[in-house]
């Protein structure tokens, strides 16, 4: 059994995994000072598990690495999208085959502004999506 297959079930309060109070942001947030909650807007990463109007958790004071998905400014614009390594570059791809790669040196200032951690989602239908 995987660690996080037993979340599949409904927990029943008696047998809970979580000792003591439990508490969203020890379960979530590695560093309070560096953690940043984003909306999603688009549709880009829907294959990879994020909608629009998820919210996302995300830390800007992680090193990110190939694979992540990661928050990068582009030319001033915020996106998600993973960051891949590419015949030796990096860049950015979406989960989603509308978008095209995105090569992070055929932009000025290109940065990776936060590491993507988790994504929250309600399951009220409209509540909270813009």
């Amino acid at each position: 059994m995987t660690r996080g297959a037993r979340l599949a079930h409904p927990a029943h309060p008696a047998s809970s995994p979580l000792p003591g109070r439990a508490s969203l942001n020890a379960q979530l947030i590695r560093c309070r000072a560096s953690t940043v909650l984003l909306r999603v807007s688009g549709e880009s990463m829907q294959a990879a598990g994020i909608d629009h109007g998820d919210l996302l958790i995300v830390d800007r004071g992680l090193e990110p690495r190939p694979g992540q998905i990661v928050v990068a400014c582009l030319d001033g614009c915020f996106t998600l999208k993973r960051l891949v390594a590419h015949q030796g570059r990096l860049r950015l791809e979406a989960a989603h085959p509308a978008y095209p790669p995105l090569e992070l040196d055929c932009f000025d200032g290109a940065r990776i502004w936060a590491v993507a951690l988790h994504v929250v989602r309600t399951l009220e239908p409209g509540w909270g999506v813009p």
